[in-house]
């Protein structure tokens, strides 16, 4: 296994998956369940499902498909989407997922997290934050798949998540996301040097360069995917994926 995990992260919209361009048009990219048959057979070491509307449109947790996924999935599974309480947690966790992401239900209710964490432990929890740079060029947090700014500073935000007890944090550029340019280096440098726990870069990877980059300069722990895993290359057609094992430790390591 990898000492640098690179996660395949698939963004659900009701129960097909789909892939943005910094949070705003999306494409069809096909069956969840499917898409999992498919990384079964590539050894993919975690698969990481988000339902990026869930939040926005204030939608209930879609168990069905969460069921579905890991009735298929041979890998450790983590789910991101509306999670409102304790109880959504344990009956993701009883489906057979081993993490839930929280993201834009934290702002109203911090002791989510502490209450999740301290149930099934710190390793249970991920915590996610959406990031876009301003006009003037400061990153300002964004909520709810984009809609909403948030008036906390990214690095105070960061720092209540790691106190609350999550056990990593997933950190996307909206910028980034889905251009196949490359991680925000800076902002994943910032936000790892002020944390003690792991974090999970994501939002521009288009080819196994910018894996190594991000660890070897920023200093992730690990490496959240999309667009490089789902399609051929840039502007081509779907084509679920994933990089030569001997070609990945070659740059992350």
């Amino acid at each position: 296994m990898l000492r640098t995990r690179v996660i395949p992260c698939l963004l659900l919209k009701n129960e097909s998956l789909v892939k943005t361009v910094k949070f705003k048009e999306y494409n069809y990219i096909g069956d969840p369940v499917n898409t999992v048959r498919i990384f079964n057979e590539l050894e993919v070491d975690e698969l990481m499902f988000l339902d990026i509307f869930a939040s926005k449109e204030n939608r209930n947790i879609n168990f069905k498909i969460l069921t579905d996924i890991a009735n298929e999935c041979f890998m450790p599974l983590s789910y991101g989407g509306n999670i409102k309480s304790l109880d959504d947690a344990k009956k993701i966790f009883e489906i057979g997922f081993e993490k839930v992401v929280i993201n834009s239900n934290a702002f109203n209710n911090i002791k989510l997290i502490e209450e999740i964490s301290k149930y099934f432990g710190n390793q249970s929890v991920v915590g996610s934050i959406d990031i876009k740079k301003s006009f003037f060029g400061s990153q300002k947090i964004y909520s709810h798949h984009g809609k909403y700014k948030q008036s906390i500073e990214v690095l105070e935000w960061v720092k209540e998540l790691e106190k609350a007890g999550v056990g990593e944090l997933l950190v996307t550029s909206i910028d980034k996301e889905g251009t196949w340019d490359g991680y925000d280096l800076d902002l994943i440098e910032s936000i790892t040097s002020n944390v003690q726990i792991p974090v999970v870069a994501n939002g521009g990877c288009g080819k196994i360069e910018h894996l190594g980059e991000v660890v070897k300069k920023a200093k992730a722990s690990a490496c959240a995917v999309g667009s490089m895993v789902v399609y051929q290359k840039k502007d081509m057609g779907v084509l679920v994926n994933f990089p030569d094992r001997k070609n990945l430790e070659k740059y992350l390591n």
